[in-house]
């Protein structure tokens, strides 16, 4: 995880201070690319603690295709949203902020999110307009809404036509992006095989590279493995492409603190090999094995 580090310094020397949405302020530059050799190790970060189960269980949650926040919180902790009360996950600032903002459902058991990364990915939705006579011009009348899986259609087609180029994974629906609490940071994978091996390229819009770019690298890291195991592939690399890399302004003396620590190396992945269905992998089928990090380094997420 050298490569983390050395884009973090890069961002610190080069980046451009400038104002933000969340009213923080950030240090940015834009464009910027890692590559990670998935046969090497799993590239979860050393030099401070990665937060494995909020991965995990935030990975499982997009591929249930749920909006609920307080079911994410019953896949990190194991119990039913009754005895979760007050317990809390990445999710629960976005629910309580943009998602009440937009007036989802938001109490102590339902926490909506609107068309989420999930959302998109299992059921995206393919909507028909026609013009709405009696209206305006450029108003519109729904006719017909249907649903995508984009999940059971990347793993149909990559046992099905490998070599496709079309291997696409998208969350930035155009028409539900004014819905979503959230909308999506990591945006665009796409898949590619070659002699029975499977690498993701993500594209990530948006790049808090201190908290958020970690977590992120091994959540897709972790799918790619998943989505090679089950269909039959061997993995290579992840490639990790950044549009807007930041660093947030309150995160540079935790920056500093990560950059003066060296890198471990790097954890193996095991998974329950006998999952072979994407929509069947629990909690308890991920291990990182000799995973030992520098201890975690707190500093508050921008909301």
């Amino acid at each position: 995880m050298r490569q983390y580090l050395d884009a973090i310094r890069k961002i610190r020397d080069t980046g451009v201070d400038d104002t933000d949405r969340t009213g923080v302020g950030t240090r940015s530059l834009f464009g910027h690319q890692m590559r990670f050799d998935l046969r090497e190790g799993f590239p979860a970060v050393t030099t401070k603690r990665l937060a494995w189960k909020a991965v995990t269980s935030e990975l499982l949650w997009f591929l249930e295709g749920s909006d609920d926040e307080r079911r994410l919180a019953e896949i990190l902790h194991g119990k039913p949203r009754e005895e979760l009360i007050g317990k809390t996950t990445i999710w629960t600032a976005n629910a309580d902020t943009q998602g009440k903002a937009l007036g989802y459902e938001n109490t102590d058991l339902v926490k909506k999110l609107g068309p989420v990364y999930g959302v998109q990915w299992r059921g995206w939705s393919n909507v028909d307009w026609i013009d709405a006579p009696g209206h305006e011009l450029g108003q519109y009348k729904k006719i017909q809404q249907t649903k995508v899986d984009q999940i059971s259609q990347l793993v149909h087609d990559l046992k099905t036509n490998p070599q496709s180029r079309r291997h696409i994974l998208t969350a930035w629906n155009v028409g539900e992006l004014n819905e979503m609490a959230l909308p999506p940071c990591h945006c665009f994978a796409q898949f590619y095989v070659r002699a029975n091996t499977l690498s993701c390229q993500l594209y990530q819009r948006s790049n808090d590279f201190f908290l958020g770019v970690p977590f992120n690298i091994a959540s897709y890291a972790l799918l790619t493995h998943m989505l090679a195991q089950v269909c039959g592939l061997n993995v290579g690399d992840l490639i990790h492409t950044s549009g807007d890399a930041h660093l947030y302004l309150n995160h540079m003396d935790q920056v500093e603190e990560q950059l003066s620590r060296e890198p471990k190396a790097l954890p193996k992945l095991w998974m329950n090999p006998l999952v072979k269905n994407i929509d069947d992998f629990t909690m308890e089928d991920f291990k990182l094995i000799d995973y030992d990090p520098a201890a975690s380094i707190k500093a508050p997420m921008a909301v």
